[in-house]
């Protein structure tokens, strides 16, 4: 770059949004990747524990996603749903058969944010009703209805809101005023805290909307069993369950192929979305449903972009190749490992509260010397990582706890190497912290 050029962050800074989130005080250009590792402009390597936003889920440049989008771009770009498309069709038939919701419907969307638009319109027109439940500390996108159902303040720019939404507790174990109590208990008190908000409320509350595991809000989750617990008391007054898997599903838990999955006593959600990781990093998002429900609308209703053909040749061969390959296995064996070797590094690091997660879905939350969420200590983890040349998200509400979704294809080398780097990362930001708070 000449000297009298403008930096690439100094252009995106003049023509994009002050609200748009950059990582790191120099920011990165990721120029390419492969399998687990991405290299930036400057020609430094990576390891990509992140991936996109726990969308390059099944590794980068995968030969095989790449080889079906390429074939498909030849032949043709685009049609919308108003045309058949096979590929559509055979990825619709798989997701429906995998969902595990009897009599399946699938849409597809372009986007996560998208997909949870589709399913509250579902939701509020099915039941004729714009009343929705949803867990404090959720987040789920960024359009105007979807963050009128974000219970994360970080992340909701307006009150204004399309629908009356009600937050309940139950998806934060370990804070908050059930935190002293055992699951049971805890379990108990959130269905009890749920049946006193649907006392106040007036008319027909349409669906409750949850994330199995919160994903921006830090990685947190309820204790096993609290949604069948939460579907035993919404089900027979007709309220809907809305799953929100976008950061849960593909097998990314490990323990199971969706996060509803840990909560199925009382059968599966009536509503499942889904996006990130099922296109490898093509723009795929989707609602199943009932068909009962999917089919409640009465208006014309087509999609520009979701359902493309090259998105859903990328999805099916990502599909087929996390399917054959078993990476939900992958992810429940490394990512086992994985949080076992944090838990043993964190045990020595007072700015570490907690380290926790299922399969390759992990957050550790950081503190300062007084225990209080410490979002300066995530910021200097964050930098520290990336010198380390390791790449971690953030979230939680307080901003405070690192956030690790590697590819599914992870090998147990590359999360030792991870780990170490994590190490480093949080004993140099430990260090920091301390001498920050002596006088």
């Amino acid at each position: 770059m000449s000297p009298l050029q403008p930096s690439l962050h100094a252009r995106h800074r003049a023509v994009m949004p002050e609200w748009l989130a950059l990582y790191y005080r120099e920011p990165l250009e990721l120029t390419h990747g492969e399998g687990r590792y991405v290299w930036d402009a400057g020609g430094r390597r990576y390891l990509d524990f992140f991936g996109g936003i726990l969308t390059t889920m099944t590794a980068h440049a995968l030969p095989e996603v790449a080889k079906a989008v390429s074939e498909q771009a030849v032949r043709i770009l685009h049609t919308s749903t108003l045309y058949l498309d096979r590929h559509m069709v055979e990825l619709a038939e798989r997701v429906a058969a995998l969902s595990g919701i009897p009599d399946a419907r699938v849409y597809f969307t372009a986007s996560g944010t998208e997909a949870t638009d589709t399913a509250l319109l579902l939701a509020t027109a099915h039941r004729r009703s714009n009343q929705v439940l949803a867990m404090r500390n959720s987040y789920h996108g960024r359009s105007f209805s979807a963050v009128a159902v974000t219970g994360n303040s970080a992340w909701s720019p307006t009150s204004l809101s399309p629908l009356q939404t009600l937050y309940v507790h139950g998806a934060v174990r370990t804070r908050g005023p059930y935190a002293h109590l055992s699951d049971g208990e805890f379990i108990e008190a959130c269905v009890a805290d749920l049946e006193d908000v649907l006392g106040q409320t007036h008319g027909t509350v349409a669906a409750l909307i949850a994330e199995p595991v919160q994903g921006v809000g830090g990685f947190t989750a309820p204790p096993d069993g609290l949604y069948a617990a939460f579907r035993e008391v919404l089900a027979p007054r007709g309220i809907l369950w809305i799953s929100d898997e976008v950061q849960t599903g593909w097998g990314r838990t490990g323990d199971h192929f969706w996060g509803w999955q840990a909560h199925a006593a009382a059968g599966p959600p009536d509503l499942l979305t889904f996006a990130k990781g099922i296109g490898n990093g093509m723009s795929i998002g989707g609602v199943v449903a009932r068909a009962e429900v999917m089919n409640c609308l009465g208006a014309n209703s087509i999609s520009t972009f979701g359902g493309s053909p090259v998105t859903m040749a990328a999805g099916l061969a990502n599909l087929t190749y996390l399917l054959e390959h078993d990476l939900q296995g992958n992810a429940r064996r490394v990512g086992g490992l994985l949080i076992e070797r944090l838990r043993a590094i964190a045990a020595g690091l007072p700015v570490v509260r907690e380290v926790r997660g299922r399969g390759l879905m992990i957050g550790i939350e950081l503190v300062g010397p007084d225990g209080s969420p410490s979002p300066r200590a995530a910021s200097l983890a964050l930098e520290h990582a990336r010198e380390a040349g390791l790449l971690i998200g953030k979230g939680g509400r307080e901003g405070n706890v690192l956030r690790l979704a590697p590819p599914l294809t992870l090998t147990v080398a590359e999360a030792e190497e991870g780990a170490a780097a994590l190490e480093e990362a949080l004993r140099r930001t430990g260090h920091t912290i301390a001498e920050e708070q002596r006088p």
